[in-house]
């Protein structure tokens, strides 16, 4: 009888390692690791603060256009219909549409009303609005 016959209790102890389950928990855990981690991210609500940057000049005779709390709008101190502010606008610039417009409103405008605005005026022709704002330090 040849082969793997041992006589009694005299086994050799084997002084390696087996490295290969340490290998399979470490890659299972990379892939929930992987898995997990852009689960974990989440969306911070942020309250953004008020930008103390420095004045631009404001030119001789700005065009101020203002949008009122009701929704009117105001080519300087002159009210004007939303449908004739390309032709209010192209009378206060000169037909220059490279003038930046001031756009201000009053607080209690939405946002939306203001972007509408805006967009009218751009549809206009005119690209250069400025929005107008009070000072950081100002609530």
């Amino acid at each position: 009888m040849a082969g793997g016959l041992h006589d009694g209790d005299d086994l050799h102890e084997q002084h390696e390692i087996n490295v290969t389950p340490f290998i399979d928990v470490m890659l299972v855990l990379l892939i929930i690791f992987m898995v997990a981690a852009p689960l974990a991210t989440v969306d911070i609500q942020v309250n953004l603060p008020v930008a103390a940057g420095a004045a631009s000049p404001r030119p001789d005779e700005p065009v101020w256009l203002t949008v009122s709390p009701d929704l009117t709008l105001a080519l300087g101190a002159d009210p004007v219909a939303p449908d004739a502010l390309g032709p209010a606008l192209d009378a206060a610039t000169g037909g220059d549409r490279e003038a930046r417009i001031y756009l201000r409103a009053d607080r209690s405008v939405s946002y939306g009303d203001v972007i509408g605005v805006l967009n009218q005026v751009r549809d206009t022709g005119f690209t250069r609005i400025a929005l107008v704002g009070l000072d950081g330090g100002a609530p």
